[in-house]
């Protein structure tokens, strides 16, 4: 049987508290094991504690997740002012604001998904379910956080207080039903990639070429598709459990979306980099499609086996992609800075 890969709950699809189908849960007593009485029973000993709240609140926020924030870099690298220090320091709140919203939005709605989390076997170690956090101090926590993320949009420019607030709205409605949507979902998730790299160029009043836009797009859409097909197709496999409405989609539909995102992507990126040759008056544009095509095709590869994750955690496993994505810096750093 091929290995599953999960989430940090153990549920394939599991993203803002989605309903799965799973198996019947294995009684175990290791308390290592998240799905475990004695596990459970150690996370909610803390429970009414001012220790297990500040634990709780520490780990809701997932500042894990933060890493996929760093795109708020992007356009001010593909627009040559990544070492302009008040670029730089405009796309560290850009980085600060959706750290801070994206951690509200976890908040609110393992507030939502409280009773369901209790019932299930891992969920309901989150904080919000295990008591660690009260649910009227998750609601005020999250506004808390999304009320600071727009108020510190505001204060820096109103083109990055425009794409917060759809940020929000958008996630808020992916968290009270349009995830079960299918297609939407797709979209959705992948216009989170999409709103970071547009709030690096907002917050700094930064212009860049639409095919940047256009790569960040179908390439945010190539690898949710990408995750949602290796969901879909491990749990046929497998006998894996798996949210409902990932049922909606067959592997042969979500193979032809990534298929399609990932073909456009590349012609995108093929027409930015001759932009860049006229502009910049560089041949590192065009050598950088190098290492882009053999960087969608490897990430590919492991689509296709089934095991392809979260974006990020997909690199850190390859290390082929990631020297891939070095050299792809690179070449862009010499047509941009040099």
């Amino acid at each position: 049987m091929a290995e599953v890969e999960a989430d940090a709950d153990g549920t394939i699809g599991a993203e803002f508290g989605d309903e799965v189908l799973e198996a019947a849960p294995v009684k175990s007593d290791d308390v290592k094991d998240k799905s475990s009485d004695a596990y459970h029973a150690k996370v909610t000993a803390k429970a009414g504690t001012t220790a297990g709240l500040v634990t709780g609140l520490i780990k809701e926020l997932r500042p894990k997740q933060w890493v996929k924030n760093v795109l708020v870099l992007a356009v001010p690298f593909g627009a040559g002012e990544i070492l302009n220090p008040g670029v730089l320091w405009h796309s560290v709140v850009a980085f600060i604001v959706f750290s801070m919203a994206a951690s509200g939005i976890y908040f609110v709605n393992d507030a939502i998904d409280v009773e369901a989390d209790r019932q299930h076997p891992t969920k309901r170690n989150r904080p919000i379910a295990a008591g660690l956090i009260p649910v009227p101090i998750a609601y005020a926590v999250c506004v808390l956080l999304l009320g600071g993320s727009l108020l510190i949009s505001a204060v820096t420019s109103m083109q990055l207080l425009a794409v917060m607030a759809v940020y929000i709205a958008v996630q808020l409605g992916y968290c009270f039903g349009l995830k079960h949507q299918p297609v939407i979902d797709l979209c959705i998730v992948a216009s989170g990639f999409l709103l970071r790299a547009i709030a690096g160029g907002a917050a700094a009043n930064l212009v860049i070429t639409q095919w940047f836009y256009l790569i960040v797009a179908f390439g945010s859409l190539f690898m949710v598709a990408g995750k949602r097909y290796a969901e879909v197709k491990l749990a046929a496999e497998t006998g894996a459990k798996i949210r409902k409405s990932l049922k909606a989609y067959s592997p042969s539909y979500l193979r032809f979306v990534w298929a399609i995102a990932a073909a456009i992507t590349i012609m995108c990126y093929a027409l930015w980099a001759y932009a860049i040759q006229e502009d910049e008056s560089s041949r590192w544009g065009l050598i950088s499609i190098i290492p882009m095509v053999i960087a969608i095709l490897r990430y590919a590869v492991d689509i296709d086996k089934g095991v392809a994750g979260e974006p990020e955690e997909v690199v850190l496993k390859d290390k082929v992609l990631m020297v891939l994505g070095v050299i792809l810096a690179g070449c862009l750093f010499l047509a941009f800075y040099l």
